[in-house]
């Protein structure tokens, strides 16, 4: 009998006693009235949620109705500053905006005036594909006969668009098809076309030059191209 209780073996009977109790003691006993592992993680899964700041769902309809609202305000504050008192100008401006609930006046500015940048760029260095891209057919007509006649008569523009001081929204309006935003642009600009020799024909590679021109766009906003073209242009005084 001695053989079964050396000092080696009481050592391992002694540690495996140990581990178990503290085993019990970590993990407890059931007593049969414990709640099943859902019910366990479901109150720490729903404090998860009413932590989170943006929930993945909203909860009910209240939020939609909130974010509505939040934007019709918005967009009647823009209203009023792009429209600075001109009644008309703001009735015009609600008229687009019900009919193209997409339009903003300020994001339509910013669009605007980009647009006007790379169009005169474009015109300056004969790209037609991207002026056909950016005018209505009338008006891109027109803007390919004058790169062509520019083009037999051997001329070249030198060209630096420097940018727009001045932009404001002239006239909105919703003729029943499209939504119709005519704009005013300010815009600096160095200018030379020469001839085929070299001499200058017109403007000035050395000055600054000012530029007004008035430009309406339009679109069907029940189309599913979301882009505005140029369909009238004029140069102010």
């Amino acid at each position: 009998m001695d053989e079964f209780f050396d000092l080696p073996t009481l050592i391992v009977i002694a540690v495996a006693v140990f581990v178990l109790f503290r085993l019990r003691s970590v993990l407890g006993t059931r007593t049969g009235n414990e709640r099943p592992p859902l019910e366990r993680r479901k109150p720490a899964a729903e404090a998860a949620a009413d932590d989170t700041v943006v929930p993945l769902r909203p909860r009910g309809t209240a939020a939609p109705e909130l974010d509505e609202d939040h934007r019709s305000r918005k967009i009647e504050a823009e209203i009023e500053q792009f429209a600075k008192g001109n009644d008309e100008l703001a009735a015009g401006f609600r008229a687009v905006v019900e009919a193209d609930p997409t339009f903003t006046p300020k994001s339509f500015l910013e669009g605007a005036k980009q647009a006007y940048e790379m169009i005169v760029t474009a015109y300056a260095t004969g790209d037609r594909q991207m002026l056909k891209n950016l005018l209505e057919k009338d008006v891109y007509d027109g803007f390919h006969r004058a790169i062509s006649e520019r083009e037999a008569a051997g001329q070249t523009v030198d060209f630096t668009f420097v940018g727009l001081p001045k932009v404001e929204i002239s006239d909105a309006e919703y003729d029943k098809k499209n939504v119709l935003v005519t704009v005013r642009f300010h815009a600096e600009v160095v200018s030379a076309t020469r001839d085929k020799d070299g001499a200058l024909v017109e403007g000035n590679a050395d000055q600054v030059q000012t530029v007004a021109d008035e430009w309406t766009f339009a679109r069907n906003p029940k189309s599913r191209d979301p882009n505005w073209k140029v369909i009238a242009t004029s140069q102010l005084d």
